[in-house]
């Protein structure tokens, strides 16, 4: 099982206890195996995942559907 990584860009400043329940409902999904976020850069997420299970961009629609306006940083 190959492990990779996308890096979320929200565009929204959003306090901690919302970046907290985004990463949360990230985590929940199938193929998830990490999501972190620092308060330092509080507009990026890192989530790791099996690709062979889920698409950067079925990730990017989770992040989407918090009511956030977000996109895939580096792709």
């Amino acid at each position: 099982m190959a492990i990779v990584d996308v890096t979320v860009h929200i565009d929204e400043t959003i306090d901690r206890d919302r970046r907290a329940k985004i990463a949360n409902t990230v985590r929940a999904h199938k193929g998830v195996t990490a999501v972190s976020h620092d308060d330092k850069k509080p507009h990026l997420m890192l989530i790791k995942f099996n690709p062979d299970a889920v698409t950067s961009t079925e990730l990017l629609q989770l992040v989407l559907d918090q009511g956030v306006h977000a996109e895939l940083v580096g792709l």
